[in-house]
């Protein structure tokens, strides 16, 4: 790929991206999981077009009211707990934001706010441009929008609020060597589930078709040798007419592909 830019690739400035310490990475954890009073927000504009700012000003306004969910505007970034990244990361403001990070506490929280503060929004091949907030600083949550509304907004900073619970109780599920999925009614042949499948969704929906369809395939599917009489008992069975019309259709479907008899 050939090189667009005026400036030599050996002269060009590329950013070292913060990175977290694992013992700061462990205190956020346990102030999102302790915490129990207001948070606090400090925002910093990189370089935007200020609409940001007016949706951020909406947001806490008595309109929409954040302050009621304990959302807390900040003059200074010394006393927040969140810091909202709005507009692209541009080299004039790439110190400023940096030191505001710097300044608040640790643990802290890092929003990226707006389509520019996501990704560096149409301003992301600008000369002076590095792109989002990711390309300088750890973040946690994004809001996209260009500019979000407050509404996005108030659940952003609900999702940023709620982070800890999701990291405390995630669950990792890691595929074994060899490891395979059980096909469900493997005895049966595809052709015919296909069918059934589909015709019990097209009677009941997609949803509730599929049910349908496993609890038929389970009866079909069971043991004893009476295919047919297992079939007749789960229609006899069957309290709800509409279920056992489906039922019914369905063992048409298994007549007429096993047996070529039509109903």
């Amino acid at each position: 790929m050939t090189n667009t830019h005026l400036v030599p690739e050996s002269l060009q400035h590329r950013l070292d991206k913060v990175e977290l310490d694992d013992t700061i990475a462990a205190a956020k954890v346990a102030l999102l999981n302790d915490i129990k009073r207001s948070v606090y927000i400090y925002r910093v504009d990189c370089g935007g077009c200020n609409a940001c700012e007016i949706e951020i000003f909406a947001t806490i306004t008595p309109v929409f009211d954040a302050e009621r969910f304990g959302i807390k505007n900040m003059a200074s970034p010394r006393h927040a707990d969140i810091l909202v990244y709005t507009g692209a990361v541009t080299r004039a403001m790439r110190m400023p934001a940096l030191r505001a990070y710097e300044a608040a506490p640790d643990p802290k929280l890092v929003v990226s706010y707006g389509a520019c503060g996501c990704t560096g929004g149409i301003f992301h091949d600008n000369y002076c441009v590095w792109g989002g907030t990711d390309k300088l600083l750890p973040v946690d949550v994004y809001i996209p929008g260009c500019p979000p509304s407050p509404a996005q907004t108030i659940y952003g900073f609900a999702i940023a609020l709620g982070l800890l619970g999701q990291k405390l109780h995630e669950t990792h599920l890691v595929e074994g060597a060899g490891e395979q999925a059980p096909l469900l009614h493997a005895s049966i042949p595809y052709k015919l589930r296909a069918e059934l499948e589909r015709e019990a969704r097209r009677m009941a929906g997609y949803r509730y078709g599929r049910d349908l369809a496993d609890r038929f395939m389970e009866a079909l599917d069971g043991q004893g040798g009476d295919v047919l009489g297992s079939l007749d008992a789960l229609v006899a069975g069957e309290a709800d007419p509409r279920k056992a019309e489906i039922y019914g259709d369905l063992k048409d479907v298994v007549c007429a592909k096993v047996l070529g008899v039509r109903p």
